[in-house]
Formats: C-alpha cells, structure tokens, sequence
C-alpha cells in the first residue's frame, strides 16, 4: 500500500509541522497578512491531496502567522497577473483554486480552521472549506470579491457558505463583499467557538487530537458522508449511510470499543 509521512515533508510556501498524529499548516507570509500566490495555491492543493497517503496524520489544523489568518490573493503576485492573462488561462487559473477546495474536503482527515485577525478571500473560503473552525474575537471573515469587481461565487461559495449560515445570510456577505465579525460567525453556526487570541492554537489542537485518538477510518466515513449527502435524498442518504456504518462494524476499532465496554476500559482507537 503506497504510505507516506507528512512529518517529512518539507513545503516550501508555508509551514508544516505534524505531532500527536496531528498536521499544522501555517501560512507564514506575517508581514503581509499571510496572501497565496499561485505557487502556494497549487501547493496547498498538493498538499490535500498527499494527506489521503499520510500514515502519521488524522487530523490538519490550518492557521496563519503574526494574528491574521489570510488576506487572500496577493494583489501584486495574483491579482496583477491574472488582468493579463487569456481566457484559457484564467479558466486554468479558477479551475486549480477550486481544486484546493475539492482536495480540503476529500481528504479523509477532518481539517479544523484556526481564525485570527484577517480572513478574507481566498482566505475566507480555505476557514469555509474546513470542517470546523474556531475564532479569536478579532477575526474578520470577508468574502470580498465583490470589491474587486468579481462575482461572490468562487471556489464554491455558494455552495457550500449557504449550507453552513444559510442563504440570505450568505447573500447578504457575497453580494456585499461586508465582515463577518466574530460574534456573528458564531450566533450564525460559521464559528464552532471564538476565545482568546492566546487560547486559539490550543483549542484548535485540542479538538485535533481528540479526533486523532478517535477512530479514524469512521472518521473519514463521517466526513465522506457529509459532503456525499448534499446531492442525495434521504432515501439515498439513508441507503449511503447503511452501508458506510456496515463498512465501520467490520473495523478492528469497532470490535476493540466493544471489548473495552465490557473490561469498563477507554478505547484505544487504533484507525482500523
């Protein structure tokens, strides 16, 4: 089976670090509110993608350094270039963003957004596009496309946004390119949790290792069936979900909680 281990990767657009089975991307560009470019895009997405073969990794927090979460594309390394490009090119281009996103949600380990400061753009739709996410209540979450002349729904915004808030709410931010404060996220359903700048790392990896120790293949059924079922009915769901728990009670982890229900022990989750 073809393995890899996160823990000796070496990106070179942000930082990666893994431990406790836990993977913590850090985009790590401080001095300008931490933007993408289009390297650190495709690297991103590459990135998504290998964590399907990373043995050592069962949860990704994602954050950014210097208490700002994303400003998004950098204006002089994407935005500049992209008023020149070809027809062909910009496709290319929306195209290998919406690919982050399509990579974030099928990897099969749970991603969690840690939110400081600026999270705006593409930035804003990387928080989105995680399963979870938490805030410090400096946080400023804006889909602000419309700013600069473009339409609200990139990278699946409005897809995935109205499921998560709801659609006149969502509406409200894609049309107006406006802030989500913190407080807002979290009365709307957009923030798991908002607490001190201090605290925001240690919450995020907290539930990342809780996660770590749970059992991993469910996990990634979990996850699976949560994006899979938007496009189903509930007969459908129903059906999709039978047969994922059936897949789940033929695990070893599944027989493992049971015998430690019966010794009155933890499990000891060991992902198969």
């Amino acid at each position: 089976m073809y393995k890899l281990k996160a823990a000796e990767w070496r990106p070179e657009h942000f930082k990666l670090e893994v431990a406790d089975r836990v993977a913590t991307i850090t985009l790590n560009r401080p001095e300008r509110k931490n933007p993408l470019t289009f390297e650190s895009y495709a690297e991103l997405r590459d990135t998504f993608h290998r964590f399907q073969y990373a043995e050592d990794v069962r949860a990704v927090v994602i954050t950014g350094a210097g208490g700002n979460f994303c400003s998004g594309g950098d204006v002089h390394e994407i935005i500049g270039p992209l008023t020149k490009m070809s027809m062909n090119d910009l496709l290319a281009f929306t195209r290998m963003t919406g690919n982050l996103v399509k990579e974030m949600r099928t990897c099969p380990q749970p991603v969690i957004a840690a939110v400081d400061g600026v999270c705006a753009g593409a930035g804003a739709i990387i928080s989105m596009a995680s399963d979870m996410r938490y805030a410090t209540p400096e946080a400023k979450t804006a889909f602000l496309f419309v700013r600069v002349g473009l339409a609200g729904c990139d990278m699946g915004a409005c897809a995935i946004l109205p499921r998560i808030i709801g659609q006149g709410r969502a509406a409200e931010l894609l049309y107006t390119g406006s802030a989500m404060s913190a407080e807002q996220g979290l009365a709307w359903g957009y923030f798991n949790g908002v607490v001190a700048a201090d605290q925001l790392l240690e919450k995020a990896r907290k539930m990342a290792l809780s996660l770590a120790d749970g059992p991993a293949f469910a996990h990634s059924m979990t996850k699976k069936c949560l994006h899979q079922e938007w496009n189903q009915t509930i007969e459908q769901a129903l059906e999709t979900e039978a047969e994922a728990q059936a897949i789940c009670m033929q695990t070893k982890d599944f027989t493992r909680a049971y015998n430690a229900f019966v010794a009155k022990e933890k499990p000891k989750f060991e992902g198969n």
